[in-house]
């Protein structure tokens, strides 16, 4: 799951350009031993221990499903490497193939349909689909699966509904929202518990995660989780059911934040209740990582990738989760703080709206990512905050290089 500029409730496993990444797990059965030895590439969990898979098989599996499901750490340059990778390896097997992302609301379809047919050129895509403010990940990540889409005229699809809608669950609950605003979006089928632990696991972290497991709050958390998911199985399910025009459906493949698929819940599970019965998900682990992540059903299969050198000055991060709050002068909120983290230290808090940034206002969260990732190591970063009915002066120690 990925943070969406403007999302509440940001239920995604993610890591903001400005936010400490932290992987989290679904509970499942009993992980793989700490003390594993994982080579890189594919690989299955077979009774508990993690057995190296030839290429050629795991992609010929995939290809044989109706629907396949390729994860991502949003901010990971090699998982949409990895992801590029797997497309071309599944497009020769199935030539007929649909690709739907989750970074796009349904509503620039029309957009996705023009860039596919050649008519956009690579900035108009990004201009008209307004992704600076709907996802805001570096584009150049995701370039080269639009680029593979358009170059072999795979129709790109659109999985995700408006923030907008998100935010009106979480804040009042699925069946507040009149029909008419929920976008066609059925109601979702119930969350495990499993599904349930792990969302409360992460609740906490928000700016509004403030009841018990019991609450309301909790509640359309969930619900809003729920809908999430569910918006982009039945986009993927409707495309699948609407064939080609030889009649033959075309392999549906999701490319989707991995905290959405991980152990069948998610997107998976919602699927299922769909009756979309071949699904297969694919998730990569990043080398240092994945004894630590690996758990029997966490995926049909699995692809570590090899270790590289850490970049020598990495970009400053503060620890933070941002929502876009709209219109100028009313800031960006704080949604959530990770611990531990520069923002912590320097004392903000889930709920402050940052005003000020480096004494230039502070309207989009894009704005905010770029102006910290160009602050030196070793120098000050002042924020003008608001805090309730007060305006802070909060100063951010970067580290030095």
């Amino acid at each position: 799951m990925r943070c969406q500029r403007g999302r509440w409730p940001v239920l995604a496993l993610l890591a903001l350009a400005v936010a400490v990444a932290v992987v989290s797990l679904l509970p499942g059965s009993a992980a793989v031993p700490a003390a594993c030895t994982v080579p890189t590439g594919w690989l299955r969990i077979v009774d508990g221990t993690a057995e190296s898979a030839p290429a050629n098989e795991v992609l010929a599996r995939a290809a044989a499903a109706d629907v396949v499901l390729l994860g991502e750490q949003h901010d990971d340059e090699d998982h949409h490497r990895w992801q590029a990778q797997v497309l071309a390896g599944l497009h020769a097997l199935r030539p007929q193939m649909v690709v739907g992302f989750e970074m796009f609301p349904r509503r620039v379809q029309p957009v996705l349909d023009r860039w596919v047919a050649g008519e956009l050129s690579a900035p108009a895509l990004l201009a008209q689909t307004g992704w600076g403010e709907i996802w805001g990940f570096p584009a150049a990540f995701y370039q080269p699966l639009f680029e593979f889409a358009r170059i072999n005229r795979l129709p790109m699809l659109a999985l995700n509904v408006d923030s907008r809608l998100t935010r009106a669950i979480g804040d009042k609950g699925w069946d507040a929202v009149p029909e008419n605003e929920r976008e066609g979006v059925g109601h979702a089928a119930p969350a495990s518990e499993a599904y349930r632990d792990f969302l409360f696991s992460i609740y906490g972290e928000h700016a509004h995660g403030q009841g018990g497991r019991d609450s309301r709050d909790f509640r359309h958390f969930v619900e809003a989780q729920l809908n999430w998911d569910r918006a982009m199985a039945e986009a993927l399910a409707a495309r699948l059911a609407s064939g080609q025009g030889d009649g033959r459906p075309p392999l549906v493949v999701g490319v989707i934040g991995s905290g959405h698929l991980r152990h069948g819940h998610g997107v998976p599970h919602q699927l299922r209740a769909l009756g979309v019965g071949r699904v297969a998900t694919l998730l990569p682990l990043t080398f240092a990582d994945a004894c630590r992540e690996m758990q029997p059903g966490l995926a049909d299969a699995l692809f570590v990738l090899p270790s590289k050198p850490a970049l020598p000055v990495p970009p400053p991060r503060l620890g933070v989760q941002l929502e876009d709050i709209g219109g100028a002068g009313s800031g960006v909120r704080v949604q959530a703080v990770t611990a531990g983290s520069l923002a912590e230290k320097s004392g903000l808090m889930a709920g402050d709206r940052l005003l000020e940034v480096a004494g230039r206002p502070a309207d989009q969260a894009a704005a905010v990512i770029a102006r910290v990732r160009a602050a030196a190591p070793g120098t000050w970063l002042p924020l003008r905050v608001g805090r309730g009915d007060t305006t802070l002066e909060i100063v951010v120690r970067l580290p030095p290089e």
